[in-house]
């Protein structure tokens, strides 16, 4: 591309040559420019080019290129080329500005070093660089990086599955995708790594994505309060600045975000039901008695896992002769008892002539390379293997294609495990065997294809995962064009809520990863990964019957609800601790299957907006100061506010109740003013547990999987007290008819009177039979439906319930 001089004073300055140092080089002062319809191309003093230039009105992405070449223009993070709006360009003596239709402003100052400031339309600031650190790269080893200025009490959110607390302010961390079991509070780097931050400051946000898929840092605050910093170990400085729009709120950075990097489609409704694992049901008849055992001790169940064991030899798409001789039949057993089937599947293909999908993929050069062009080998479960290189198309459609027959046998759903990708150290092996070390993953000098842009094993380590859960994705969408998929992966990176569920790991039996686990999935939930959860109970081993109990209610309304565990540890079924907790476990259960159809509208929801059914208090409440640090407590969608107990021994514990809205207890209607806090009763056999007033939450009876759902009344559980608008999301549970309008939408709204219901005719949807008024001090001195004295009320005194049963779906207005 051909530059033209602008008229500024550095347009005189000539390109500064760069010679090899150890430093950084900044970037220097802009000497040329060049308009563009979305911004502006900028040449630096030092060599560099960069792009400034608006994705949409209220996002900015800033691009920068040491060699002054860029790459081609694409990202595993974004699905299709990145969208550019237009921008109006306006030059000053020592700037230049670019204005989006919306009035955000890009301040772009050209002496003496480059200097990016970004404004909202009301002219507020929201990022802009600090002129200390200015941008910089290292002509040697490739480093780029940039800084910040930074507010002291700033706080940042987000980048995906990380071990500290709720906000990351004053923390350092890595992004490299790593294996590390057993994990302690505060390690880093882990299992997932999503480069993307919603910062919050006096009520206002702004989000920030780093996209590039190296070994990449930020610190926080931590080195310096006053700034924060990001860079990569190598490729462009390529980053995208999200306003959050007029209202700069943290659900419309989120939206933004998620319009560029992807939203994945409604699970399957059998995919949010109860999910019982370990490691590993070790043959069929053990498999089938635990599904006998839930259904005989009438526990809600959906989904059993198979885990590694049920392989031949580990070899993926197998099944052992000897302990699973017929899966067919147990898979029909299965599904005649309500289960769906879950397997898990290793990227590693075991080196093995004999094995036909070993040979299939040699066949078709479709592994990792080494850096000689040998085929790339390491040690994982089935001893030496082959890996598919996932950044090859042909790689990922063989992959893909190789779900047909587990499919044909009737398994309903995938596992992707081990694929940061994680390899185990070799048999000669003589340095200290450390969390981190180089042995753990692939060479970084290894080959990949790079979808046409080769690469080494640096520059795609951290989308290798997320490349695997897509060809799972992609593979069996292509199978069975008619059911939405379950993969569920370890690892992954920006975008991969377009290909898969994610869940925090291998986790430990111990209260302190409990606690871990609420800022753990909330922040994963504010990258964009809405379908997250962890191991109830810790996976490392085995934890005491309290433990466990308080970790099925903590994790009962997080989006992904499964027990797993080792191979070494006890038992972990919901009857393994003894009749007195079986009780409490299995009403736990319940609950989570009472509140279903709220938790599939939370989804419905999160495919249209971005916004995530598991938020933490400040996503909502972000002019709420108290509630930025809460990280016990989590919102379950807008209208639940959840507060498990996290502490051993523990009966009773404080709840805070974010401001602007009021909060009844689900248990017992007693009612609590935003904006205070209060010592709430909670024992062993109750999850704290409170509705918003004015919300209206829809309720299914107790079943024993979800395939009974839709053969069972609805009640919609109304928060008596404020007015408001809710709305319940139905359609056929599996399939994409409802993205061609087969699905309704029922709005419920509550006034000083009563409440008013919108429903669409139901084409066999579940129907609604009753209104619950959660809240009222005494039962009232009449219920009208539709003008009409209602004949079956029933108020209990003890919860403050009010129970209206419904003539029909032709309900239009219910008084009370």
């Amino acid at each position: 591309m051909r530059f033209t001089p602008h008229i500024l004073a550095a347009a005189c300055a000539s390109i500064v040559p760069v010679h090899a140092a150890a430093a950084p080089h900044t970037v220097g002062a802009v000497v040329q420019t060049l308009p563009s319809d979305d911004g502006l191309d900028l040449r630096l003093s030092s060599g560099a080019r960069v792009h400034v230039g608006f994705v949409t009105a209220d996002v900015v992405r800033v691009r920068m290129t040491p060699g002054g070449r860029f790459a081609p223009d694409v990202s595993y993070a974004i699905a299709g080329t990145p969208p550019t709006s237009r921008a109006t360009l306006t030059t000053h003596e020592a700037s230049v500005e670019l204005r989006s239709a919306t009035g955000t402003r890009v301040v772009i100052g050209t002496r003496p070093e480059l200097a990016i400031s970004v404004y909202d339309g009301a002219g507020k600031l929201v990022v802009a660089d600090d002129p200390a650190r200015p941008m910089a790269f290292n002509p040697v080893d490739g480093t780029v990086e940039t800084s910040m200025r930074r507010d002291d009490y700033e706080l940042y959110y987000g980048f995906g599955e990380k071990t500290f607390p709720l906000s990351r302010h004053q923390q350092t961390m890595v992004m490299w995708n790593s294996d590390v079991p057993d994990y302690p509070a505060g390690h880093d780097p882990s299992y997932e790594s999503i480069p993307f931050f919603i910062a919050l400051h006096d009520g206002k946000s702004y989000g920030l994505f780093f996209d590039n898929t190296r070994r990449s840092w930020f610190d926080m605050g931590k080195t310096d309060p006053h700034r924060y910093s990001f860079g990569a170990a190598g490729g462009e400085l390529d980053y995208y600045v999200f306003t959050g729009g007029p209202a700069r709120t943290p659900a419309g950075v989120l939206r933004d975000y998620t319009a560029l990097t992807g939203r994945g489609a409604l699970p399957p409704l059998w995919a949010l039901g109860y999910q019982q694992s370990r490691w590993s049901y070790m043959t069929q008849e053990q498999v089938l008695d635990v599904a006998h055992e839930f259904r005989r001790r009438h526990i809600p169940a959906d989904v059993i896992y198979l885990d590694i064991d049920h392989m031949d030899g580990f070899r993926v798409f197998t099944w052992n002769p000897k302990t699973f001789p017929d899966p067919k039949t147990m898979l029909d057993r299965l599904h005649d008892a309500g289960f769906h089937a879950v397997t898990i599947v290793d990227p590693g293909i075991k080196f093995d002539e004999r094995y036909p999908i070993y040979r299939s993929g040699r066949e078709q050069g479709i592994y990792v390379r080494n850096a000689d062009g040998g085929e790339l080998h390491a040690k994982v479960w089935p001893g030496i293997c082959a890996f598919p290189d996932f950044t090859s198309p042909a790689a990922r459609a063989w992959f893909g294609s190789l779900y047909k027959a587990p499919l044909d046998l009737g398994v309903d759903g995938f596992w992707n495990d081990m694929n940061e990708p994680g390899v185990f150290a070799p048999d000669d092996f003589k340095q200290p065997d450390i969390s981190l070390g180089p042995h753990k993953t692939f060479p970084l000098d290894a080959r990949h294809a790079g979808d046409g842009i080769p690469g080494t094993h640096a520059q795609y380590h951290n989308v290798y995962g997320m490349q695997m859960a897509r060809a799972s994705f992609e593979g069996l969408r292509n199978l069975r064009p008619d059911k939405r998929p379950l993969v569920l992966t370890r690892a992954g990176f920006a975008g991969v809520q377009r290909y898969a569920a994610v869940w925090t790991g291998d986790n430990s039996p111990t209260w302190t990863h409990l606690a871990l686990t609420i800022p753990m999935l909330t922040n994963l939930s504010v990258s964009g990964v809405p379908f997250v959860g962890a191991d109830v109970g810790g996976f490392m081993g085995s934890p005491g019957a309290e433990l466990h109990t308080r970790w099925l209610q903590a994790a009962a309304l997080t989006p992904y609800f499964r027990t797993h565990s080792n191979d070494v540890s006890a038992p972990r079924e919901p009857w393994a601790f003894g009749a007195a907790y079986e009780r409490i476990d299995r009403a736990t259960i319940e609950l989570r299957y009472r509140l279903l159809p709220y938790l599939y509208t939370l989804f419905a929801d999160n495919e249209q907006s971005g916004t995530p059914p598991m938020r933490p208090l400040w996503f909502a409440y972000p002019g709420d100061a108290r509630a930025r640090l809460v990280d016990d407590q989590f919102l379950a969608g807008g209208d639940l506010l959840v507060a498990p107990v996290l502490h051993e021994g523990q009966t009773r514990r404080d709840v805070y109740f974010p401001q602007g809205d009021t909060w009844i207890d689900w248990w017992d209607g007693t009612r609590h003013a935003g904006g205070t806090a209060a010592q709430v009763a909670a024992p062993l056999d109750r999850l704290p547990l409170f509705i918003r007033a004015g919300a209206g939450v829809p309720v299914a009876p107790v079943v024993q999987n979800t395939g009974e759902m839709k053969n069972v009344p609805l009640t919609i559980a109304v928060a008596a007290g404020a007015g408001g608008t809710s709305h319940v999301f139905q359609d056929a549970g599996d399939g994409y008819g409802y993205r061609q309008g087969a699905s309704r939408t029922i709005t419920v709204t509550q006034d000083a009177h009563g409440v008013r219901l919108e429903m669409p005719p139901n084409r066999g949807y579940q129907r609604v039979g009753a209104i619950d008024i959660i809240g009222l001090a005494a039962a009232p001195a009449g219920v009208r439906i539709d003008g009409e004295p209602a004949r079956d009320v029933h108020f209990d005194a003890a919860t403050r319930r009010l129970r209206i049963a419904l003539p029909n779906e032709n309900v239009k207005r219910v008084e009370f």
